[in-house]
């Protein structure tokens, strides 16, 4: 009688987050404590710009030596989610049509037999990298879980950057009627006005200055903060706060701290807010499933984050 093989346990991860200034995100231990409520061999490392003396544009090399190196995924934050894009291999549906990626799946060439027998680890010189993007559904998640019924008629989006684009996306895609873009460089807000609308949602796209911000509020049912004005190294707020009032919502996707100037300033206002927590938690969940392959418990996941906002801040 012939015992059948045991089923081969889930590879180990080795990820890693690219960006400037990442030594403070709570990524590396959100990850880990859902992959160890799962038995995972799941380790994850910062691979910081500031640190090794590297710039925005050096963001895809870096991603190259990592799959290499032995990476087995790698997650892209500020400010790297477009300049990453040249030195991948590969670009998902929506990465593509966003123009930004915050997650890189890592994967042996199969052309390559031996970087498919590195697969398991070690240098890989095969390895393909492909980039995705989880911030746009992690936030169409986060708003349909932490702000529902709000009034999606008329959105001010602060920010067209690689986050502004996948939460630009997010939005239009949760039925937003008409979205108004701005941000500190006008042609930026032009060109992502004009992609969205290229795209054909059915929704108005349109470009607004940002010192014309206040007097669009008064027009808008919400507000979103898709810059880093406001997290640790760039305090303040994006716009002048005193233009809100009870009737609007108010969401950010900054999460370090928690409690933004934005988000204070929402709060006092009476505003209903949507914090950058709901975010980080949905699109970190959405990138551990495609590293592991393995359903994340974003329940869990929300504890965890909690967690570790009280113990670091």
């Amino acid at each position: 009688m012939t015992t059948a093989p045991s089923p081969r346990p889930p590879r180990p991860q080795l990820i890693g987050l690219i960006g400037a200034n990442v030594a403070g995100s709570l990524s590396p231990l959100l990850h880990e404590r859902e992959a160890a409520a799962q038995g995972l061999r799941y380790a994850y490392r910062a691979l910081d710009l500031d640190e090794l003396g590297l710039t925005p544009e050096d963001a895809g090399q870096l991603a190259r030596d990592a799959g290499r190196l032995g990476y087995t995924g790698l997650n892209v934050t500020h400010p790297c989610k477009q300049t990453v894009i040249p030195g991948l291999d590969a670009l998902s549906e929506d990465a593509r049509a966003l123009g930004a990626v915050n997650t890189v799946t890592v994967d042996a060439d199969p052309a390559d037999p031996a970087d498919s027998a590195a697969h398991d680890g070690g240098a890989r010189p095969g390895a393909r990298l492909t980039g995705r993007n989880t911030d746009h559904s992690g936030f169409r998640a986060a708003l349909a879980e932490g702000l529902p019924g709000v009034p999606l008629g008329t959105v001010v989006l602060v920010g067209a950057g690689g986050a502004g684009s996948a939460v630009a996306r997010a939005l239009l895609d949760s039925g937003v009627c008409e979205l108004l873009v701005a941000d500190v460089d006008p042609a930026r807000a032009a060109a992502l006005a004009a992609r969205l609308g290229e795209a054909g949602s059915g929704s108005r796209v349109t470009a607004v200055a940002h010192e014309d911000l206040p007097a669009r509020l008064a027009e808008a049912d919400g507000v979103v903060n898709a810059t880093p004005i406001g997290m640790v190294g760039h305090p303040g707020a994006p716009f002048d706060t005193s233009a809100l009032a009870r009737r609007h919502w108010v969401a950010d996707v900054v999460y370090r701290p928690l409690a933004t100037q934005l988000v204070k300033a929402a709060l006092a206002a009476g505003c209903r807010v949507l914090d950058g927590g709901w975010m980080a938690v949905a699109q970190a969940a959405d990138s551990f499933e495609l590293f592991t392959g393995q359903p994340a418990d974003r329940a869990r996941m929300r504890a965890h984050f909690l967690d570790l906002v009280a113990e670091t801040d």
